[in-house]
């Protein structure tokens, strides 16, 4: 079954396979190239049936190695291919069946979101410092020009969402949702001069936001509170939200945008970050859901817009980042890749597999599975913006963190 199904998918690249009966096959041709060998004589059969969620837990079980090559390479032969339209009627029909449980997966309320949260989100700090850059974005950065490091770029992604929340005055109140470690909350508090709240639900993240706000002698304008967004109180002139919706659920979409209507001012800004599918709707991978987020969905626009459109906000500028999220993880995998030997002192050599499997799996779902990061601004009213875009574009060319207010004065 696992032979046949790399036969129907490999027509572009190479992938050679090293079988547990001591044969040898080869499908494809061209680059680019990679060999596996695969242990255990049920092996074929337990990734043949199930290859979404079978594949990687043999790479993590060592019944699956990368003889020549990595995994990110195997991924990028097998996703590439399907892209193509290669996909196994299988894999078709597995999705159709998770789609009929979807309701029961996404189930989110504020005590299993916790739960979902410290699943991937309270590991240890020590494992996100070997890959991630030193203020912790963990989300995609923006590659403004060809050959930016990780740390300019993740710079840039948080001016360009600063840029869209037009930071054009001091003592703003803006409240983060999902703030992480607190890198967004600290330079807007830093450098746009604004009172911000963020609100998160991991302890680790929370200990170390706070740690780093009183450090930077912000504490006081700028808080981090353990909190479901749900249960905050507004107003707040501007709302911003990086990586965090794809933990919310589709079934609760419609709350959140009520919420994030009741919580913003009558002329505040909401800017939504967010990992988006470039394709119908869909179901999350069940490997990534068992192992990495469980709960978390990816988004088509469609489900956006429409939870959007009946909580009657306006949406006032849309954006698509293709790509940049593959660079992104990229760089996080090689830096994981050469901090493995921390990494498996911090937990195992099982832990080590598993998480390249999960960083090569991302880039490749960015680069070909159809996965983009969408950024969807919103307002209550419609003048509560200029009418053009210049503002957003004014800030990326001079590097500003806020934007010149509408008389045209620095903020």
């Amino acid at each position: 079954m696992l032979g046949a199904m790399f036969a129907q998918v490999v027509q572009r690249g190479t992938l050679t396979v090293y079988w547990p009966n001591g044969t040898i096959s080869i499908y494809g041709s061209g680059q680019p190239n990679a060999t596996i060998r695969i242990h255990g004589a049920l092996s074929p059969w337990t990734i043949g049936i199930k290859p979404d969620l079978a594949l990687g837990e043999a790479y993590m079980d060592g019944r699956l190695t990368v003889e020549d090559g990595t995994i990110a390479d195997v991924l990028e032969i097998l996703l590439s291919n399907i892209d193509e339209g290669a996909e196994p009627w299988l894999l078709k029909l597995r999705s159709r069946l998770r789609m009929l449980w979807r309701p029961i997966a996404q189930f989110n309320p504020a005590r299993r979101a916790r739960k979902n949260v410290a699943h991937h989100y309270d590991l240890s700090g020590a494992l996100f410092d070997l890959f991630l850059d030193p203020d912790r974005q963990y989300s995609c950065a923006y590659f403004e020009q060809p050959r930016m490091t990780l740390e300019a770029a993740q710079a840039a992604k948080k001016r360009h969402i600063a840029a869209k929340l037009m930071l054009d005055r001091p003592g703003l109140k803006v409240l983060d949702i999902g703030s992480g470690w607190g890198g967004l909350a600290l330079d807007l508090a830093r450098e746009a001069k604004a009172d911000v709240l963020g609100v998160t639900l991991s302890t680790e993240q929370l200990a170390m936001a706070k740690s780093r706000a009183r450090a930077a002698g912000l504490a006081e304008r700028c808080r981090f509170e353990l909190a479901d967004y749900r249960a905050i109180t507004g107003p707040f002139d501007r709302i911003v939200s990086v990586g965090m919706f794809e933990h919310v659920g589709v079934a609760y979409y419609d709350a959140f945008f009520a919420k994030l209507r009741d919580l913003l001012a009558p002329n505040g800004v909401a800017l939504l970050h967010t990992i988006g599918r470039a394709d119908v709707p869909g179901v999350t991978n069940p490997w990534t859901a068992k192992y990495i987020f469980p709960g978390g969905y990816t988004p088509a626009m469609s489900e956006v817009v429409a939870a959007i459109e009946r909580s009657g906000l306006y949406v006032t500028d849309v954006e698509v980042l293709r790509l940049h999220y593959a660079e992104t993880v990229k760089e996080w995998r090689s830096r994981f890749r050469r901090n493995w030997a921390k990494a498996a002192a911090l937990y195992d050599e099982r832990f080590c597999r598993m998480w390249e499997f999960y960083l090569a799996g991302a880039e490749m779902s960015f680069r070909y599975g159809r996965l983009v990061v969408f950024q969807f601004q919103l307002t209550k009213r419609q003048d509560a913006l200029p009418l053009t875009r210049d503002y957003i574009l004014d800030s990326a060319r001079t590097k500003r963190f806020g934007c010149p207010s509408r008389t045209g004065e620095a903020a």
